[in-house]
């Protein structure tokens, strides 16, 4: 594998473009976009919509709209929610390979957070709320894609991105659009950041989500104790059985992450929400997990009460398969081309790439910049990654394109290990 004169105009297309590649990644970022902001989500997501039709302008781009989901109270109650539609973005969808790029415009940060705008830090990184986590990360793959579109064997790659509302959340609304893409694409790219020093995610553990409901009989905790049914105590237990789970089989973890319920102190409590999330390292670890919480909630801890479960397995695990060991290597030999040193490492975390992964989809799921502190108000990207990882998928996409990096094999090694 080398640089060909046409890979590196491309590659010279992106560092032209340096400064508008930072500057629209720092104006998204000064707008808020948490996951529940559906005012800040649509007007980030106009943006994002003009900033392709002129980057982009014969990309067909269209709004898409996303599932309801069923959310639980701390009162026990359910309701559908809704959320902002998807961006997609396609060109090429006859070509004989495809490409599926994915990333997210929401943030973890609140419409009411303090933590609103991208600042330069003293020692020269960009501290913005989602400035790594992900806007970023959408700045580079669309400057990538500008570039590989004056590459004059574009013609036999085609490619589809998916811009979603939810990820911070689960993806509860985007997961539909997300299994589409993957099962009819060959080769995939996430724009999460990269760590600090360019180290990549590479085997994914799994996760789910849970909320239990658990209904008691209320009464007068003095008067008519005996007859109440104490939901928080039934949750209590539980809990301590979820919690129990923990070491009991490698890799796996349960957190109790809160309960919630009950009233007045003369009440007996007849309502609590023990809500928990599972981490699982591969599928039989996933269907141990689902074993196990289903003997737990089976039925009440004591008489009177009753459980309702909702939630399950929101992202499968994304173990170093054949594909995603062969697709890490191809990216590796395209690194070292641009004098970039790559190297993965496991992660606890999870991300679109778990979806992707799960329908089918080989893909790398950290092209994002080079950052950190993500989730918090120190969060930071440090300015010369934007080009750099930018030329990174420009690049794979080339080498895509020349046919030197084998979508159609790593799909196929991909569908065998299913």
């Amino acid at each position: 594998m080398r640089i060909s004169v046409p890979d590196q105009a491309v590659l010279d297309h992106v560092a032209a473009r340096r400064l508008s590649i930072i500057r629209r990644a720092r104006d998204w970022s000064d707008q808020n976009s948490g996951s529940r902001n559906t005012a800040g989500l649509m007007t980030v997501l106009a943006a994002l919509e003009g900033e392709v039709a002129a980057a982009l302008p014969h990309a067909l781009a269209e709004r898409v709209t996303t599932a309801d989901s069923v959310s639980v109270g701390d009162d026990g109650s359910t309701r559908a929610e809704t959320y902002a539609p998807a961006l997609r973005i396609s060109v090429r969808p006859e070509a004989a390979i495809q490409v599926v790029l994915t990333g997210h415009y929401d943030t973890v940060y609140p419409a009411e957070s303090r933590f609103q705008v991208v600042r330069d830090r003293a020692d020269g990184a960009l501290n913005g709320p989602g400035i790594a986590d992900m806007k970023g990360g959408i700045s580079v793959m669309l400057a990538a894609l500008e570039a590989f579109e004056t590459h004059p064997e574009k013609a036999g790659v085609g490619w589809t991105v998916l811009l979603s509302p939810d990820e911070e959340i689960g993806s509860p609304g985007s997961a539909p659009l997300l299994a589409h893409l993957g099962a009819r694409g060959h080769l995939g790219l996430t724009y999460e950041p990269a760590l600090a020093d360019g180290t990549l995610a590479g085997a994914r553990k799994g996760s789910g989500n849970f909320h239990l409901i658990v209904s008691g009989q209320a009464a007068h905790a003095g008067r008519a104790f005996e007859e109440g049914r104490n939901a928080v105590a039934g949750a209590a237990m539980i809990a301590a059985a979820l919690h129990g789970l923990n070491g009991q089989r490698d890799g796996v973890t349960v957190n109790v992450a809160r309960i919630a319920g009950g009233g007045p102190l003369n009440v007996v409590a007849d309502n609590a929400v023990v809500r928990f999330n599972v981490r699982v390292p591969d599928a039989a670890s996933a269907d141990w997990i689902m074993e196990k919480i289903g003997e737990i909630t089976a039925g009440p801890p004591f008489e009177g009460l009753s459980l309702d479960l909702h939630g399950g397995m929101t992202r499968a695990p994304k173990p170093m398969d054949k594909a995603q060991t062969a697709l890490f290597e191809a990216v590796k030999t395209a690194g070292a081309l641009l004098g970039q040193e790559i190297a993965w490492k496991p992660s606890g975390g999870v991300c679109e790439g778990n979806n992707l992964h799960a329908a089918g989809l080989p893909n790398i799921d950290t092209l994002g910049v080079r950052g950190g502190d993500i989730h918090s108000e120190a969060e930071f990207a440090w300015p010369d990654s934007f080009v750099e990882r930018a030329q990174l998928s420009a690049l794979i996409l080339c080498k895509v394109a020349s046919g030197e990096i084998d979508a159609a094999k790593l799909k196929q090694l991909r569908m065998e290990s299913m």
